[in-house]
């Protein structure tokens, strides 16, 4: 596919805005003297941004690069979807899912297209072609979630306001960050790739009634040192797949 052209970025994270997402994070995921690990969302859904890509794909390292500049930025949840259907050009890409594809060809189908693409950029449940800007932070979410992880389980507590009415859905994903890899074949041959925000486990809830709520769990493993690990889990509109709602856990 051919090469986007990706204007220069000029990281303007101050050392300051630097330091107080270290603090939010630190301060939502911090182990609890009784031994769990908690985090809970804010009043505002975090900006979900979900690249689709591939080691095989000549277009996405740019793209990989510029989701990496995300790591730590605030109010901002990055997640990196490996596909599956450029394995068969030559390279098969590590990461890739069949788990991924499929959830890039429903996005694409609520987007009234029966075609995917990568390098894509989805945010706020958006076919989002003008990155590297994102979009405004979204307004006050109508849902609240918490996390909580004790030992290899993670829970998941859903909330909504009384008067909500619509269905809500939701999915896990476990992200590894500061993955690398020799590319040997295919349009990348010889190029060496970093990848963050990697979504090794994707895993869609059915849809419930808002106004219910909703607990879910995940075991855990305790992931591949090197390679630091969170735990998500993402609500949406279960109609549009928007989401609503988003915490990372990161211990």
């Amino acid at each position: 596919m051919p090469a986007r052209h990706i204007p220069p970025l000029t990281l303007q994270r101050t050392a300051a805005a630097l330091a107080l997402a270290a603090a939010m994070l630190s301060a939502a995921a911090a182990p609890a003297a009784d031994g769990t690990c908690r985090a809970a969302s804010s009043a505002q859904a975090p900006t979900i941004v979900e690249l689709y890509t591939s080691e095989g794909c000549s277009s996405c390292p740019p793209a990989d690069r510029w989701l990496s500049t995300l790591k730590g930025r605030p109010h901002v949840l990055a997640l990196s979807f490996h596909v599956d259907y450029w394995d068969r050009l030559g390279w098969p890409d590590r990461f890739a899912s069949a788990e991924g594809t499929q959830r890039q060809h429903e996005l694409a189908r609520l987007f009234g297209s029966n075609q995917v693409y990568t390098p894509q950029v989805v945010a706020n449940g958006q076919d989002w072609r003008i990155w590297p800007k994102l979009p405004a932070q979204s307004a006050a979410a109508p849902v609240s979630l918490s996390l909580q992880r004790e030992g290899g389980v993670v829970t998941a507590q859903v909330g909504a306001e009384a008067a909500a009415t619509r269905r809500l859905a939701g999915y896990w994903a476990v992200l590894e960050d500061q993955h690398q890899s020799q590319v040997r074949a295919g349009e990348n041959k010889g190029e060496t790739l970093l990848h963050d925000h990697v979504v090794r486990l994707y895993k869609p809830l059915p849809a419930w009634a808002a106004a219910q709520g909703m607990r879910a769990q995940l075991p855990v493993s305790v992931g591949v040192p090197g390679h630091p690990r969170r735990v998500v889990f993402v609500v949406t509109d279960a109609a549009t797949q928007r989401p609503l709602q988003a915490v990372a856990l990161g211990c």
